[in-house]
């Protein structure tokens, strides 16, 4: 494959863009809905929450963000309350998957329920290309003092901590990579936008998600947003973005947990 493929990839693998201009207002609308109730008004809160930790008389190095935190004194309030974040993280996820077969997609769909053993392979090889250097702009980031320290888990010590790690990160995975790179970037096809000017919206979306932990988060989980946006355009699989962010987050999660606070 050249370099040019991957500059303009060829997205006939993906719905073709819709003609009717009546169908193209209501994917506008659409669109604009289900983005902003997700991660777009996730995204202003983070936006709302890094200009608070900014404000904060203390230096941005020396504040903490925490990822999984325990949110009742009683355990199984705990619990119930993370897992209903899992539950509607998947919930948004499902969403956008319905829409999607919905209108106009449902052959594209159909071909992407079996994970492939290529999948897996690519997913990993995708984990070590972001988790590394996203660790090296994490360090940076601190060092130049524009980056939160992230603490991933702050969960209490339980029986179901693990458990709910991993499936906070398959459920962060599944919202993030349906919504803001399969539904966002076919949608967007659809309304006869550009592949970069495409990319470009889907790489922001998902920075300014993070930006909550600092400015080198942002950076990185722009850097994220390009490779995989553009993996997805170029390949058409979404399996090894999902298998990808999971493990990142897993390692993370769990790696932390078992690690750091033992």
């Amino acid at each position: 494959m050249s370099i040019r493929s991957w500059v303009r990839p060829d997205l006939r693998h993906l719905p073709e863009p819709e003609r009717d201009p009546r169908q193209r207002r209501l994917l506008w609308i659409e669109v604009g809905l289900v983005v902003f109730i997700t991660l777009g008004i996730q995204g202003l809160f983070s936006v709302l929450t890094f200009a608070e930790a900014w404000l904060d008389p203390r230096p941005i190095a020396e504040q903490t963000v925490a990822l999984n935190v325990t949110r009742s004194d009683s355990a199984i309030i705990d619990f119930a309350r993370n897992a209903l974040l899992v539950v509607r993280l998947l919930a948004w996820a499902g969403l956008a998957g319905f829409l999607l077969w919905r209108t106009g997609a449902a052959r594209w769909l159909s071909a992407q329920v079996r994970l492939r053993r290529t999948d897996i392979v690519a997913g990993l090889i995708l984990a070590g290309v972001i988790g590394l250097p996203g660790l090296g702009l994490y360090a940076i980031g601190r060092t130049l003092g524009i980056t939160l320290e992230v603490v991933p888990s702050a969960l209490q010590d339980s029986w179901w901590q693990v458990p709910m790690l991993v499936a906070s990160a398959v459920a962060n995975s599944a919202a993030e990579e349906i919504i803001v790179v399969v539904y966002l970037l076919i949608r967007l096809r659809q309304l006869g936008i550009s592949p970069n000017a495409a990319l470009a919206v889907s790489a922001f979306i998902r920075g300014s998600y993070h930006l909550y932990q600092g400015i080198g988060a942002f950076g990185g989980n722009i850097v994220m947003g390009i490779v995989f946006a553009r993996y997805f355009q170029k390949i058409g699989r979404v399996w090894p973005l999902l298998v990808a962010h999971a493990v990142i987050d897993i390692v993370a999660f769990v790696g932390y947990s078992l690690v750091v606070t033992r």
